[in-house]
Protein backbone atom coordinates (compact mmCIF):
# COMPACT_ATOMS: atom_id res chain seq x y z
CA UNK A 1 0.00 0.00 0.00
CA UNK A 2 1.19 3.61 -1.16
CA UNK A 3 -0.69 6.39 -0.58
CA UNK A 4 1.34 9.73 -1.03
CA UNK A 5 0.76 13.38 -0.20
CA UNK A 6 2.28 16.46 -2.76
CA UNK A 7 1.79 19.60 -1.21
CA UNK A 8 2.35 21.39 -4.37
CA UNK A 9 2.73 19.91 -8.31
CA UNK A 10 6.19 21.72 -8.03
CA UNK A 11 6.97 18.78 -5.80
CA UNK A 12 6.31 16.04 -8.39
CA UNK A 13 9.15 14.37 -9.83
CA UNK A 14 8.23 12.47 -13.36
CA UNK A 15 6.43 9.37 -13.26
CA UNK A 16 5.15 10.25 -9.62
CA UNK A 17 1.67 10.43 -11.25
CA UNK A 18 2.18 7.97 -14.06
CA UNK A 19 -0.77 4.89 -13.54
CA UNK A 20 -2.14 6.09 -10.42
CA UNK A 21 -5.60 7.68 -9.16
CA UNK A 22 -4.91 11.07 -8.00
CA UNK A 23 -6.99 13.39 -6.15
CA UNK A 24 -5.90 17.26 -6.63
CA UNK A 25 -7.00 19.81 -3.51
CA UNK A 26 -7.57 23.35 -3.88
CA UNK A 27 -9.60 23.83 -1.35
CA UNK A 28 -9.67 27.76 -1.40
CA UNK A 29 -10.96 27.91 -4.11
CA UNK A 30 -10.95 25.94 -6.93
CA UNK A 31 -11.77 22.58 -6.73
CA UNK A 32 -14.44 24.13 -4.31
CA UNK A 33 -16.08 26.11 -7.06
CA UNK A 34 -15.52 23.18 -9.60
CA UNK A 35 -17.63 21.02 -7.24
CA UNK A 36 -20.35 23.63 -7.00
CA UNK A 37 -20.51 24.28 -10.47
CA UNK A 38 -21.21 20.88 -11.51
CA UNK A 39 -23.80 20.30 -8.55
CA UNK A 40 -25.22 23.26 -9.60
CA UNK A 41 -25.66 21.61 -13.29
CA UNK A 42 -22.53 23.18 -15.52
CA UNK A 43 -21.93 20.83 -18.38
CA UNK A 44 -18.16 20.57 -18.07
CA UNK A 45 -15.63 22.57 -16.44
CA UNK A 46 -12.38 23.15 -18.33
CA UNK A 47 -8.95 23.28 -16.55
CA UNK A 48 -6.38 25.82 -18.77
CA UNK A 49 -3.02 27.44 -17.51
CA UNK A 50 -3.38 30.95 -18.64
CA UNK A 51 -5.74 34.36 -19.83
CA UNK A 52 -4.48 33.81 -23.29
CA UNK A 53 -5.99 30.19 -23.55
CA UNK A 54 -8.62 30.43 -22.09
CA UNK A 55 -9.79 33.31 -24.67
CA UNK A 56 -8.22 31.45 -27.11
CA UNK A 57 -10.67 28.34 -26.38
CA UNK A 58 -13.86 30.29 -25.93
CA UNK A 59 -13.11 31.77 -29.27
CA UNK A 60 -12.53 28.48 -30.86
CA UNK A 61 -15.41 26.95 -29.08
CA UNK A 62 -17.42 29.57 -30.82
CA UNK A 63 -21.31 29.12 -28.58
CA UNK A 64 -22.63 31.10 -25.82
CA UNK A 65 -22.89 28.05 -23.50
CA UNK A 66 -18.84 29.05 -22.89
CA UNK A 67 -18.14 30.85 -19.65
CA UNK A 68 -14.72 31.97 -18.52
CA UNK A 69 -13.94 31.70 -15.24
CA UNK A 70 -11.09 32.44 -12.69
CA UNK A 71 -8.93 35.23 -10.73
CA UNK A 72 -5.42 35.63 -10.46
CA UNK A 73 -4.48 36.70 -6.90
CA UNK A 74 -8.35 36.38 -5.71
CA UNK A 75 -9.81 38.79 -8.30
CA UNK A 76 -11.69 37.81 -11.09
CA UNK A 77 -9.57 38.47 -14.43
CA UNK A 78 -10.88 41.64 -16.28
CA UNK A 79 -13.46 40.52 -19.20
CA UNK A 80 -14.21 36.92 -17.50
CA UNK A 81 -17.71 36.81 -16.71
CA UNK A 82 -17.35 34.46 -13.42
CA UNK A 83 -14.41 34.62 -10.53
CA UNK A 84 -13.22 32.02 -8.72
CA UNK A 85 -15.81 31.84 -5.45
CA UNK A 86 -18.45 28.42 -5.36
CA UNK A 87 -20.81 31.27 -3.88
CA UNK A 88 -20.72 32.60 -7.86
CA UNK A 89 -21.55 29.00 -9.50
CA UNK A 90 -25.70 29.13 -8.85
CA UNK A 91 -27.67 27.38 -10.99
CA UNK A 92 -29.32 30.21 -12.78
CA UNK A 93 -25.85 30.72 -14.05
CA UNK A 94 -24.00 27.87 -14.84
CA UNK A 95 -26.70 24.72 -15.19
CA UNK A 96 -25.98 23.79 -19.32
CA UNK A 97 -22.46 25.67 -19.47
CA UNK A 98 -19.07 24.82 -20.16
CA UNK A 99 -16.75 26.99 -17.78
CA UNK A 100 -13.38 27.48 -18.95
CA UNK A 101 -11.26 28.08 -15.96
CA UNK A 102 -7.92 29.39 -14.87
CA UNK A 103 -6.63 30.28 -11.49
CA UNK A 104 -3.72 30.90 -9.62
CA UNK A 105 -2.84 27.81 -8.13
CA UNK A 106 -5.55 24.95 -9.35
CA UNK A 107 -5.53 24.70 -12.39
CA UNK A 108 -2.27 24.66 -12.78
CA UNK A 109 -2.24 21.37 -10.18
CA UNK A 110 -5.05 19.92 -12.57
CA UNK A 111 -2.94 20.22 -15.21
CA UNK A 112 -0.08 18.94 -13.59
CA UNK A 113 -1.75 15.30 -13.67
CA UNK A 114 -1.42 13.89 -17.11
CA UNK A 115 -0.31 9.95 -17.51
CA UNK A 116 -2.63 9.59 -14.27
CA UNK A 117 -5.30 6.62 -14.41
CA UNK A 118 -7.83 8.58 -12.91
CA UNK A 119 -8.23 12.04 -11.82
CA UNK A 120 -10.31 13.50 -8.98
CA UNK A 121 -11.01 17.06 -7.79
CA UNK A 122 -11.92 17.00 -3.99
CA UNK A 123 -12.93 19.58 -1.49
CA UNK A 124 -14.29 19.87 1.76
CA UNK A 125 -17.31 20.09 0.28
CA UNK A 126 -17.29 16.94 -1.32
CA UNK A 127 -15.36 15.86 1.11
CA UNK A 128 -17.35 11.85 2.09
CA UNK A 129 -17.82 11.04 -1.46
CA UNK A 130 -14.26 11.62 -2.52
CA UNK A 131 -13.06 10.11 0.45
CA UNK A 132 -15.14 6.78 -0.18
CA UNK A 133 -13.63 6.88 -4.03
CA UNK A 134 -10.48 7.38 -2.44
CA UNK A 135 -10.72 4.34 -0.11
CA UNK A 136 -11.86 2.13 -2.86
CA UNK A 137 -9.45 3.41 -4.91
CA UNK A 138 -6.86 2.41 -2.51
CA UNK A 139 -8.07 -1.14 -1.33
CA UNK A 140 -8.26 -2.31 -5.51
CA UNK A 141 -5.17 -0.37 -6.77
CA UNK A 142 -2.95 -0.10 -3.38
CA UNK A 143 -1.61 3.23 -4.75
CA UNK A 144 -2.91 7.17 -3.87
CA UNK A 145 -1.73 10.41 -4.50
CA UNK A 146 -3.69 13.66 -3.30
CA UNK A 147 -1.85 16.43 -4.73
CA UNK A 148 -2.19 19.38 -3.08
CA UNK A 149 -2.29 23.08 -5.11
CA UNK A 150 -0.42 24.47 -2.40
CA UNK A 151 0.61 28.27 -2.49
CA UNK A 152 3.49 30.05 -3.94
CA UNK A 153 4.74 26.88 -4.97
CA UNK A 154 5.25 25.14 -1.73
CA UNK A 155 3.29 24.40 1.34
CA UNK A 156 -0.47 25.69 1.90
CA UNK A 157 -1.90 24.83 5.19
CA UNK A 158 -5.68 24.64 3.79
CA UNK A 159 -4.71 22.10 1.51
CA UNK A 160 -3.03 20.03 3.64
CA UNK A 161 -5.43 19.75 5.90
CA UNK A 162 -8.49 18.60 3.77
CA UNK A 163 -5.83 16.03 1.92
CA UNK A 164 -5.07 14.49 5.65
CA UNK A 165 -9.10 14.07 5.92
CA UNK A 166 -9.16 12.33 2.50
CA UNK A 167 -5.89 10.24 3.52
CA UNK A 168 -8.18 9.14 6.60
CA UNK A 169 -10.95 8.15 4.56
CA UNK A 170 -9.21 6.52 2.37
CA UNK A 171 -7.28 4.20 5.11
CA UNK A 172 -10.71 3.35 6.59
CA UNK A 173 -10.27 5.14 9.43
CA UNK A 174 -7.40 2.34 10.27
CA UNK A 175 -4.59 4.13 12.47
CA UNK A 176 -1.73 2.82 10.09
CA UNK A 177 1.33 4.57 9.52
CA UNK A 178 3.31 2.07 6.95
CA UNK A 179 2.96 3.47 3.34
CA UNK A 180 2.34 6.79 4.03
CA UNK A 181 4.92 8.99 3.04
CA UNK A 182 6.04 12.35 5.13
CA UNK A 183 3.84 14.21 3.56
CA UNK A 184 0.78 12.33 4.45
CA UNK A 185 2.03 11.77 7.90
CA UNK A 186 1.87 15.45 8.33
CA UNK A 187 -1.26 15.91 6.82
CA UNK A 188 -3.41 13.33 8.77
CA UNK A 189 -1.20 15.04 12.07
CA UNK A 190 -3.07 18.18 11.21
CA UNK A 191 -6.47 16.22 11.20
CA UNK A 192 -5.73 14.57 14.07
CA UNK A 193 -5.08 18.33 16.46
CA UNK A 194 -8.33 20.57 14.51
CA UNK A 195 -10.40 17.25 13.91
CA UNK A 196 -13.62 18.29 11.85
CA UNK A 197 -12.91 22.14 12.70
CA UNK A 198 -12.78 22.80 9.12
CA UNK A 199 -13.83 26.35 8.90
CA UNK A 200 -11.27 27.40 11.52
CA UNK A 201 -8.41 25.93 10.28
CA UNK A 202 -9.18 26.87 6.76
CA UNK A 203 -9.77 30.79 8.09
CA UNK A 204 -5.96 30.33 10.07
CA UNK A 205 -4.44 29.29 6.94
CA UNK A 206 -2.29 31.91 4.80
CA UNK A 207 -5.23 31.39 2.03
CA UNK A 208 -8.13 32.37 3.78
CA UNK A 209 -6.42 34.89 5.78
CA UNK A 210 -6.07 36.83 2.23
CA UNK A 211 -9.25 35.91 0.74
CA UNK A 212 -10.49 37.54 4.10
CA UNK A 213 -8.58 40.76 3.13
CA UNK A 214 -10.09 40.71 0.01
CA UNK A 215 -13.32 40.61 1.17
CA UNK A 216 -14.30 36.84 0.71
CA UNK A 217 -14.81 35.70 3.93
CA UNK A 218 -18.13 34.00 2.76
CA UNK A 219 -15.90 32.17 0.07
CA UNK A 220 -13.89 30.48 3.41
CA UNK A 221 -17.05 30.10 5.02
CA UNK A 222 -18.45 27.74 1.83
CA UNK A 223 -15.83 26.48 1.14
CA UNK A 224 -15.59 24.85 4.60
CA UNK A 225 -19.33 23.36 4.60
CA UNK A 226 -18.22 19.69 4.66
CA UNK A 227 -20.37 17.51 1.57
CA UNK A 228 -22.04 20.86 0.55
CA UNK A 229 -21.83 19.74 -2.82
CA UNK A 230 -21.65 15.92 -2.80
CA UNK A 231 -20.62 15.01 -6.67
CA UNK A 232 -17.96 13.02 -8.18
CA UNK A 233 -15.53 15.75 -10.60
CA UNK A 234 -13.33 13.48 -12.68
CA UNK A 235 -10.40 15.30 -15.39
CA UNK A 236 -10.60 13.32 -18.34
CA UNK A 237 -9.09 14.23 -22.01
CA UNK A 238 -9.02 18.04 -20.11
CA UNK A 239 -12.38 17.89 -19.30
CA UNK A 240 -13.98 18.01 -16.09
CA UNK A 241 -17.36 16.42 -15.79
CA UNK A 242 -19.30 14.03 -13.62
CA UNK A 243 -18.15 10.57 -12.97
CA UNK A 244 -19.42 8.48 -15.63
CA UNK A 245 -18.69 5.21 -13.40
CA UNK A 246 -20.93 5.48 -10.66
CA UNK A 247 -18.45 6.60 -8.09
CA UNK A 248 -16.60 3.09 -8.94
CA UNK A 249 -12.73 3.29 -9.68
Amino acid sequence: MKLDVAFSPHELTPGDVTDRTVLVVDVLRATSTICAALHHGARAVVPVADTEEATRLEAALGTGDVVLTGERNSVRIPGFQLGNSPREMTPDVVQGKTLVMTTTNGTLALLATAGARDVLVAAAVNLTAAGEYARQALEQHGNLLILCAGRDHGFGLDDAYIAGCLAVRALGGRRRRKGLNDAALVSVDLVIRYRNRTERLLALSRAGRELTAHGFRDDVAAASVVDAHPVLPFLHEKRITLNPNGGRP
